[in-house]
Parts: C-alpha cells; sequence; structure tokens
C-alpha cells in the first residue's frame, strides 16, 4: 500500500531499506491541536503592531523562530526588521494572547499512535520549535509514560530552526541512529521541508487550512488527512517500513 513511496525514497537517498527504530514527531498540530490558537494570536499580535499576518499565513510560518517570523512580515509590511527591543515585545504580545486562549485538546488519534509505537520497541521523540516551560508536564499529562526529557528537542537544543534540518539532525543524535532508521511526522511545510533536508522519511498530517500542495511541494514522502488516518493505517505502514 504504501511501498511505493518508501522504495522512491530510498532510490533517491541511496538506501537499502528502512532500518525503522524511532519516530520523530513534530508538536504543534501533531500531537496537539494548537495551531489555529498559535494563528489566532499572531494574526491579533502583529495587528496591535499595525502589521498583517493573516491566520492562514501564519500556518506557512509554522516551525520558524518567532523572531523570524516578526522580521519576515516586517520587512514586508515596513520596509524593515523589528528591532530586538520590538521582537521581544511583538513576542510577548502574540505570546499573551495566546495564553489566554482556550488549552489546546491532543490530537484526536495521537495517543493511540504513541502506545502503538511505544509498544513496538520504537522510540518516540520530540522535536518541536517550542521553548515552552510546560512542556514536559503537559506532554506527561496527556500522554503518560510516552515522551523522555533525552529524547526530546526543543528552541534551547538547537541554533537554527526548521526549515534548517539542525532540528531533525538533533533528534537523530539524541536517539543515536541515522536518517534511514527513522521517520518525521508534521503538519507544517516549514516542518517537511526540515524532515526532507535531515534525509529522512516524512509523513505530512494536513491538520490546518492550507492544501495538500503545500506539505507535498516540500517533499513530504507520505500524506495523511488526519492524525487518526495517520493511526488507523500505522500497522500497515509499520509493516512496509521495517
Amino acid at each position: 500500500m504504501f511501498e511505493k513511496a518508501i522504495q522512491n525514497y530510498l532510490k533517491e537517498k541511496g538506501y537499502n531499506k528502512i532500518n525503522l527504530k524511532a519516530v520523530l514527531f513534530d508538536m504543534d498540530g501533531v500531537l496537539f491541536d494548537s495551531m489555529k490558537n498559535h494563528a489566532k494570536a499572531w494574526n491579533k499580535a502583529m495587528a496591535m503592531y499595525d502589521m498583517n499576518l493573516s491566520e492562514e499565513e501564519a500556518y506557512m510560518h509554522e516551525g520558524r523562530t518567532g523572531a523570524s517570523t516578526i522580521n519576515i512580515v516586517s520587512a514586508r509590511e515596513r520596509g524593515y526588521e523589528a528591532s530586538e527591543d520590538e521582537i521581544k515585545k511583538i513576542y510577548q504580545t502574540k505570546s499573551d494572547i495566546f495564553n489566554s486562549l482556550p488549552k489546546a485538546e491532543p490530537m484526536q488519534g495521537a495517543y493511540t499512535l504513541l502506545q502503538e509505537i511505544k509498544n513496538s520497541g520504537l522510540q518516540p521523540v520530540l522535536v518541536t520549535g517550542s521553548g515552552q516551560l510546560s512542556l514536559i508536564d503537559n506532554l506527561n499529562h496527556h500522554f503518560p509514560g510516552i515522551f523522555q526529557k533525552e529524547y526530546m528537542v526543543t528552541a534551547y537544543d538547537v541554533k537554527f530552526g526548521k526549515p534548517n534540518p539542525e532540528p531533525y539532525l538533533m533528534g537523530l543524535k539524541k536517539a543515536g541512529i541515522e536518517p534511514n532508521e527513522a521517520v518525521v511526522v508534521e503538519n507544517a511545510p516549514l516542518g517537511v521541508k526540515a524532515g526532507v533536508a535531515a534525509g529522512i522519511f516524512t509523513i505530512a498530517v494536513n491538520t490546518g487550512p492550507l492544501p495538500d500542495n503545500a506539505l507535498l511541494d516540500e517533499g513530504a514522502n507520505l500524506l495523511f488527512n488526519s492524525m487518526q488516518e495517520l493511526a488507523d493505517n500505522w500497522t500497515v505502514l509499520r509493516n512496509d517500513l521495517i
């Protein structure tokens, strides 16, 4: 069922097989249905500084550092990049708005998938651009027994955010594995681009408003329309991967 996509990846990368040992997960929009809150917060925060960042465009920037997103919009809207102080103010405003919104629920199907992965002896690895202090507690609350701190890549672990491959390369390093020993699960175009650039078989889950091509054009090897759909197909996919 998924053999053609796998064979295309192997041929392109020059590997004989995918010796699956770990699954590298993005967080927002993959494990939690939180991207709509991020998009809303970005839209409202930028408007308060007389700049326009639509909620849909926010999905296109997902995975970038906050400073990078602010500077891209500032350069377009005002013709110059924001100062360091202004970046801090805008990002704080965005964070305050985000934190005032209802807490995002876990993505349907995510915990089922994580349990299957863990129970089959594979290592779940978190690769997120987030640096929120409550990250580990939040993950342990909603996905108990799944993630370990030593297998988490956050904003504090890397110099460059997605679409740079560094976050996923760091995920491989923490897991002690090679690119053909993992798969990436991503929902954002920049995240897909990062996973592909790291040489990893990259699965896109389109949980937002963007067209499928926004993910496929960045090189996604497979695409599912929800985490539940990926969970429902995981056993077959895993058997094809190993």
